[in-house]
């Protein structure tokens, strides 16, 4: 009986403690904890994540408010942890149009000082404004007088007019969060669809409950009298309607980190759920749907001024076309020279959209424009030409993947014109450096959604066919004092000519020279590169070089591996299990050929054996072939993955198969005197 009674005080006191989340009072048992209890490795944790979202009408515009209040207290463990301290709120703040608000913003931070709990209050001074861009703001909230330790408490309230849209739900963070208290609450009069994301799942409890609110209504009435005049008069009445509350509850959430390779956007896996607008049913106005299927979706975004009305302006490209198009007569040669006269006439301006922000004809006159400036441009003139263009709606890998009919989940458009054969073309002149069929990085997010002229769409993968390629070629010797000296050829096609254009044409040789020197720790004596500014063909690289680092002498003995500084020696999959899938930029091959000219004197006493592995459902293979004719000892290797996703069910076969090719590649060749 004593055991019962113990037990029922031990959980009645954890349910008190657990509740006890008065903003500015913490206790001196959350200043003492020196670690999270389910979690070592945590820098730092949500021990309580409190949010609130409501509808409030709003009696100046007619319509219902969006309120939101947050209630964060976070402990900060370590230094590491320090970055928690520094909150950003973004927030809707276009230049002209309807803004959102942060308001009540305050915060403490608490130490334990001795045995003393001290308490200082956020200043203004510690919170300011930062424009983002020119659609949203940043509200930073740097807190005072941070120590490992300390505990921060921040509330705050963010008042939106943008009715429409309810803010993801995030459960699932990259630290802990020990006590998560969330509530929505929604009128009647709007019905919302409901999608969970990621791999940690709260299930709402859902209640009803009675509201109301003043409604105003302006109407003329008569003013009286003989004289036949009307007057305006304000009408009000109290309107009664029903609210549904979903509350979701939970403990000990676990940190999703982004700390393993290969992953688009952790976010995407982390734990949450998303509200999308199906449809509003308000006081005197017949019943408005929204994205209840995906053709609903495209429908809409198509009937919008800044998309599909952009599609049928021509007249402020059409001399400039007709005069390109005048000694072109083929489809491939139209779609090549538009293509590229479209990147070379707009520039993007770094702002993604599936909407227009200048508008075509603007951005063709400034030559600027966001993504959909140019490609709905560029779709608009394929059409122009004869082509069976259209747009494909895409929602970018920092948007996350859209799993439910939703217009907020799209936020980029390229191009796709089809062929009588069934083939297609993708394109995006956004980006300089690419080529059809091979969109840059960001757009690569699973599959797009065409719109036609019609407003008609269908599903598009957005994953190329082309193999991103790798070729790498190296012809060695090793000298009479152990050094080596060789020529490295390599060559890169499709995405990986892009992402090598990208990320060096912008870059100084010397640079460019240095780094390869400190990555590879060779001596550069000669370095050219082909094709860095022709799309159409392989970028060509050619490098001569020499180093000291690559051969090791033991006992009169020469070890060297096959592949040089080419060799991976790290396994990138570390976890026990993971839940979400590997997200490589594209299906991709990676070929190394090395040619090691035995020096004089030295014979083969060991090369390591061949090998050939390869991952279930042929979603990769590895190959491993050494061999020696006369002086020299060749090997080729090649890693290809024929999937760019690869599934979470294969992850431990993937860390098993990444284990043995580096194993592999870390075993040397052993060479000894005759």
């Amino acid at each position: 009986m004593k055991k019962i009674i113990l037990v029922v005080f031990v959980l009645s006191q954890l349910s008190l403690v657990a509740q006890d989340y008065k903003f500015g009072k913490v206790s001196k048992a959350e200043l003492e904890e020196s670690v999270y209890p389910l979690d070592a490795t945590a820098d730092a944790a949500y021990l309580y994540k409190y949010r609130r979202t409501y509808y409030d009408y709003n009696s100046t515009t007619g319509w219902f408010d969006v309120v939101t209040e947050i209630h964060n207290r976070i402990k900060i463990y370590n230094k590491e942890g320090f970055e928690k301290a520094n909150q950003n709120i973004i927030y809707i703040k276009p230049d002209t149009g309807d803004k959102e608000k942060v308001t009540s913003i305050k915060g403490y931070t608490f130490n334990l000082e001795g045995n003393k709990i001290t308490k200082i209050k956020l200043s203004k001074k510690d919170v300011f404004d930062e424009k983002k861009n020119k659609f949203r703001s940043i509200k930073k909230i740097t807190m005072p007088n941070i120590k490992e330790g300390s505990v921060i408490d921040i509330t705050y309230k963010l008042v939106s007019p943008y009715y429409r849209y309810v803010d993801d739900l995030e459960f699932q963070h990259d630290i802990p969060v020990k006590n998560l208290d969330f509530t929505v609450e929604v009128p009647k009069y709007y019905t919302f669809k409901l999608a969970t994301k990621g791999y940690y799942f709260i299930t709402p409890t859902k209640t009803t409950k009675d509201k109301s609110f003043t409604y105003s209504q302006k109407h003329r009435a008569d003013a009286g009298g003989y004289s036949g005049n009307t007057k305006t008069v304000n009408q009000t009445s109290k309107i009664d309607y029903k609210v549904e509350y979903s509350k979701y509850t939970a403990t000990n959430i676990p940190a999703l980190k982004d700390n393993e390779p290969y992953v688009f956007n952790i976010r995407n896996h982390r734990g949450g759920m998303k509200y999308e607008l199906s449809s509003i049913d308000f006081i005197g106005s017949t019943t408005k749907y929204f994205s209840t299927t995906w053709e609903d979706v495209s429908k809409q975004i198509f009937k919008s001024q800044n998309f599909g009305k952009e599609l049928e302006k021509t007249s402020y490209f059409k001399k400039d076309l007709d005069a390109i198009l005048a000694t072109i007569s083929s489809d491939t040669q139209k779609i090549a020279a538009i293509f590229q006269f479209v990147k070379s006439k707009v520039k993007w301006n770094n702002y993604y959209g599936k909407y227009t922000d200048n508008g075509v004809k603007k951005a063709y006159k400034e030559g600027a424009g966001n993504v959909a400036d140019i490609n709905l441009m560029l779709t608009a003139m394929l059409r122009f030409s004869g082509l069976n263009a259209n747009p494909v709606l895409i929602s970018t890998r920092a948007n996350g993947v859209p799993l439910f009919p939703t217009i907020k989940g799209f936020n980029y458009v390229i191009t796709m014109v089809e062929f009588a054969n069934g083939n297609y073309l993708l394109l995006d002149a956004s980006e300089p450096y690419s080529v059809p069929n091979v969109l840059p990085s960001r757009a690569l997010n699973w599959n797009g959604r065409k719109v036609t002229k019609t407003g008609a769409s269908s599903w598009v993968n957005l994953m190329s066919s082309n193999l991103a390629a790798e070729d790498n070629n190296i012809h060695v010797k090793i000298t009479g004092n152990l050094s080596v000296e060789g020529l490295l050829r390599s060559k890169y096609r499709n995405l990986e000519a892009q992402k090598f254009r990208k990320n060096n044409n912008h870059v100084k040789e010397e640079t460019l020279i240095s780094n390869l020197d400190e990555k590879y720790a060779i001596e550069i004596e000669n370095y050219k590169l082909n094709n860095e500014n022709n799309i159409l063909k392989p970028v060509g690289r050619s490098i001569k070089f020499s180093s000291e680092d690559l051969v090791e002498e033991i006992n009169g003995k020469i070890y060297i591996e096959p592949l040089l500084f080419l060799s991976q020696h790290t396994n990138p999959f570390k976890l026990e299990d993971r839940k979400f899938p590997i997200e490589f930029d594209a299906s991709f091959k990676n070929k190394n050929t090395v040619s090691i000219q035995i020096p004089e004197g030295y014979v083969v006493e060991k090369l390591p054996e061949n090998m050939a592995i390869g991952l279930p459902e042929n979603l990769g293979v590895f190959k491993f072939q050494i061999s020696q004719k006369g002086n020299k000892i060749n090997t080729i290797c090649l890693l290809q993955f024929n999937k760019a996703i690869i599934a979470a069910q294969y992850y431990g076969a993937l860390k098993d198969f990444y284990g043995q090719m580096v194993k592999k590649q870390s075993e040397k060749i052993v060479l000894v005197k005759q």
